[in-house]
C-alpha cells in the first residue's frame, strides 16, 4: 500500500511563467513556450530552449547562490518574451529600424545583448526607484528625527509605500490591465493543476489567481529583507550606507528566491503567514481573465508540460 502524503506538502508542479503582451509564458526546466492571441485571433505558440545567464548550471541549484542566476534569468526570458510578443502588434517603427541597425553591428547576437542593455538599464531603475530613493527621502527626516532606528524604520516604511505605488499606478493603464488578466490566467492555470484537476476552460475558471511563487511575492520578500537588514546593519558615513546597499542587493534576492521556493513546496502555518502579504498584493497584479484569455495559457502550458501525466503519478501518491 502506497503512503498517503502529508496534507500540508504543496503539490509542486515545477513550472512557472509570466503574462506577455496579449500572451502567456511558460517555463518547464530548460523549455520554455510563448503563447500569443494575434490581432486574427488565432493562438501562436512558440516553444524555445533557455541557456542560462550563469558561468555554470551547477550554480542555478546551489541554495543561496541559485537566487541571483535566478533572478537574471528571469529578466532576461522576460524582456526576450516580452519583445516578441509585442512584434505581433508592432507597425514598422523606430524601434524597428533600431533593431536592424544592431542586427547589421552584432548579427546572431543583437537580441542578446539588447537584453543584456534591457535588463541592465530594468536594474537601475529599480535600484534607484526602490533602494536609492527611499533612503535620500528618509535621510531629509534626519533634520526632525533624532532617533537613527526611527529614521531606519521610515526608510523601509517609504520603500514599501513607494512599491505599493508603483504598482497601484501602472495597473491604470489600459494595456497593463490586460496584461494583468494574462498574469491571472497563468497563475489560475498552474494553480489548476497544482490542485489536481483537469487543464480545462471551466477548471481553470475556478482556480485562484493568486500564487505563492508569483514575482510579485518575491519582489515584495526583497522589500521585506530589506528593510530588516538596512535596520540592523548600520555605519556611519553617507557613501558607505549607499554601498551596503548596493552590495546587499544580490543577498536579499538570494534569501527571497529561497523563501519563495519554499513557499511553493509546502503549506504550512508559518510558510502561508509570510505568503499572506504577497498574496495579497497580487490581487493588484493579476485581474480574473476571460476564457479567450485561459485558452491562451492552456496552449502555453500543454507545449511545454505534460499535466496528464503530472496529474497520473499524483493520483498514484494517494
Amino acid at each position: 500500500m502506497k503512503k498517503k502524503g502529508p496534507k500540508n506538502k504543496a503539490c509542486y508542479s515545477g513550472i512557472g511563467g509570466q503574462a506577455v503582451l496579449e500572451g502567456v509564458m511558460m517555463k518547464n526546466k530548460d523549455k520554455y513556450s510563448v503563447a500569443i492571441r494575434t490581432p486574427e485571433g488565432d493562438i501562436d505558440v512558440a516553444v524555445e530552449e533557455y541557456e542560462t545567464f550563469a558561468p555554470s548550471k551547477a550554480l542555478t541549484r546551489i541554495p543561496f547562490i541559485r537566487g541571483v542566476f535566478n533572478f537574471i534569468d528571469s529578466l532576461i526570458l522576460g524582456i526576450r518574451t516580452l519583445n516578441y510578443s509585442a512584434s505581433f502588434y508592432e507597425e514598422e517603427t523606430d524601434t524597428h529600424k533600431k533593431d536592424k541597425i544592431l542586427d547589421r553591428i552584432f548579427k546572431d547576437k543583437a537580441e542578446k545583448v539588447l537584453s543584456t542593455i534591457t535588463v541592465i538599464i530594468s536594474i537601475a531603475v529599480a535600484i534607484g526607484l526602490f533602494i536609492l530613493l527611499p533612503y535620500w527621502l528618509s535621510q531629509l527626516l534626519r533634520k526632525i528625527i533624532v532617533s537613527d532606528t526611527a529614521v531606519a524604520i521610515m526608510e523601509g516604511v517609504l520603500r514599501v509605500l513607494i512599491f505599493v505605488a508603483y504598482i497601484v499606478l501602472i495597473s491604470c493603464m489600459k494595456d497593463i490591465r490586460r496584461v494583468f488578466m494574462y498574469h491571472g490566467a497563468e497563475h489560475k492555470c498552474i494553480n489548476c493543476i497544482e490542485n489536481g484537476h483537469e487543464l480545462t476552460v471551466e477548471n481553470v475558471r475556478k482556480s485562484s489567481r493568486e500564487h505563492k511563487r508569483c514575482g510579485t511575492s518575491f519582489l515584495f520578500f526583497v522589500v521585506l529583507l530589506s528593510i530588516i537588514l538596512f535596520i540592523f546593519i548600520r555605519v556611519e558615513d553617507p557613501v558607505a550606507r549607499i554601498a551596503i546597499r548596493l552590495l546587499l542587493i544580490p543577498v536579499i534576492a538570494s534569501l527571497a528566491y529561497e523563501i519563495i521556493r519554499l513557499a511553493g513546496r509546502s503549506n504550512n502555518i508559518i510558510v502561508r503567514i509570510l505568503s499572506a502579504p504577497g498574496m495579497w498584493l497580487q490581487k493588484l497584479t493579476t485581474r480574473e481573465p476571460d476564457d479567450a484569455m485561459i485558452e491562451v495559457g492552456i496552449a502555453a502550458v500543454d507545449a511545454v508540460f505534460d499535466w496528464k501525466e503530472y496529474l497520473g503519478k499524483q493520483k498514484d501518491e494517494l
